[in-house]
């Protein structure tokens, strides 16, 4: 049968009674678990096992999906969090570093979250695998700062790379690369989930085949999904039989999630003798973090709370800077033992996020996912840490990379940190037009990178190029009218300037 998804949802907040909402319900699950059966039955002797497991976790979330209404938090409960529960790096920092570090720092995994492609910035295969400073990509700089903690204190902190189907085949080709590195290297795959059809609620793929044409119907379930996938691997198992104690999770693409051994230290040696299982490293929100997920006390747990959450009638409060000064950096650490603990007794609990997409042949279809920093509220005493901004520098488009390919910052070890010939501590606000969206584009318009010492703000609309050693000052807003074409010569020296119209400049 055909239900439309609006539909339903319109019948389920009408219909008085719950007896009907159960019977569509139960409905909806059956059709779903005929549907995941006929997959199932498709998959080769080989993949039955991972792909059993894979349909079990996905049958568990749509279950949730259809128990679930609505927005998940009741905006009257959400308090801020105690003074306690937030501390400032300073104070943590302020502890220094035992004798013993190397100690402290074996018990540590990094584990990088690697699942995204480069689609966003026009490029095919994983994103780690964009180059972004001297022709390092994300992945490169990663190894290197964990090589680099590994000769300086003689330790042996692995590198945990969690892949999905999109990345993990490019991924483990690279990796050979790094056979020669002073870094273990261990992979693991994220669940792989069946794209249901917005209207039927019924998922699109008919066999469990994810090449060609397939390649749409499948999805990973977004990085909340660590927690079964890592434990599902027996890595976690082994890492724990090791000696391993806490993760620290970040993204791939965020250069400022670097190995903090003031953070290690706190965790490992807690003041109060007390450990956390659960931190998250949050930082100050600016006006372009207002959509940022923030930390709040809620039923006396602290509570991660996105803004696909928010009721629309606070989604203005929730995004002001006044009331929520922090967001998410999703730089975590968690302690191993914790996860096993809490997914042997299936009680990591994570909000639904519902993600529309329309495939190229306009077909609507949804996703459910879950968010790795959702999982706060399920682990014991937990903990935020309100860290500085430098530990914060993801690069989502080519603006973003334009900023850490200049000299802005400079390149030690595999980590990025902000010249000390910068007045200001701040980051410029740099945009980008879509002529500069694709890494291949973006790389043809610079000649070199500009020296941005001393900018403020940059504004690049329309067909523009940059010739060499062209230096950005102030406020530079440059705007090329279609049909136009500015070249900034080599050399230039723009501050504070408004620069529109045609600009040409020819060799002669």
């Amino acid at each position: 049968f055909f239900f439309f998804f609006q539909d339903f949802s319109k019948a389920m907040s009408q219909a008085g009674s719950s007896q009907f909402q159960e019977v569509i319900r139960q409905e909806l699950e059956y059709s779903m678990k005929v549907e995941l059966d006929k997959i199932l039955a498709t998959a080769h002797s080989n993949e039955i096992e991972h792909t059993k497991k894979d349909l079990e976790g996905f049958k568990k979330l749509f279950h949730r999906f259809l128990q679930e209404k609505g927005p998940s938090v009741d905006w009257g409960k959400i308090q801020r969090p105690p003074e306690d529960s937030i501390q400032p790096y300073e104070k943590i920092k302020a502890r220094g570093l035992p004798d013993n570090i190397a100690s402290v720092l074996n018990k540590l995994v990094v584990v990088k979250l690697n699942g995204g492609l480069g689609t966003s910035m026009g490029c095919k295969g994983p994103k780690s695998l964009i180059g972004v400073r001297n022709e390092n990509t994300f992945l490169d700089l990663t190894v290197q700062q964990i090589e680099h903690l590994n000769k300086s204190y003689n330790t042996d902190v692995p590198l945990v790379l969690m892949n999905s189907f999109n990345t993990d085949d490019d991924t483990k080709k690279i990796l050979q690369k790094y056979s020669h590195s002073r870094v273990k290297i261990y992979t693991f795959n994220q669940s792989r989930y069946p794209r249901i059809n917005k209207e039927t609620l019924l998922p699109i793929a008919k066999d469990v085949s994810y090449s060609g044409e397939n390649t749409e119907c499948w999805y990973p379930p977004g990085h909340g999904d660590i927690y079964a996938s890592f434990y599902n691997s027996g890595l976690l198992d082994n890492l724990i039989a090791e000696g391993k104690e806490y993760i620290f999770v970040s993204n791939i693409d965020n250069l400022g999630a670097t190995v903090d051994l003031y953070i290690l230290n706190h965790l490992m040696n807690p003041p109060n003798g007390k450990r956390c299982e659960f931190v998250m490293e949050v930082t100050n929100k600016t006006r372009a973090d207002v959509k940022g997920g923030t930390l709040t006390q809620y039923e006396n747990k602290l509570r991660l709370v996105e803004i696909a959450q928010v009721p629309k009638a606070h989604v203005d409060e929730f995004k002001s800077v006044s009331k929520f000064k922090i967001f998410n950096t999703n730089n975590l650490w968690i302690a191993l033992s914790a996860i096993k603990r809490l997914q042997e007794k299936n009680a990591i609990d994570m909000e639904i996020i519902v993600n529309p997409k329309t495939l190229d042949g306009g077909l609507n279809v949804i996703q459910l996912e879950t968010a790795v920093g959702a999982a706060i509220k399920s682990f014991e005493n937990s903990l935020g840490i309100n860290v500085p901004r430098s530990r914060f520098l993801p690069v989502k488009t080519t603006s973003d990379l334009l900023l850490v390919m200049s000299n802005l910052y400079s390149l030690n070890a595999g980590s990025l940190t902000m010249s000390e010939k910068r007045e200001f501590p701040t980051v410029p606000l740099v945009k980008l037009g879509s002529s500069f969206t694709k890494v291949q584009d973006y790389l043809r318009r610079f000649e070199s990178i500009p020296d941005m010492l001393e900018l403020d703000h940059l504004t690049v609309s329309g067909d523009v190029t940059f010739g060499k050693n062209v230096s950005l000052k102030g406020t530079v807003i440059i705007i090329a009218n279609h049909g136009d074409r500015i070249d900034i010569p080599a050399g230039a020296l723009l501050e504070n300037k408004i620069v529109s119209g045609n600009l040409r400049i020819l060799d002669h």
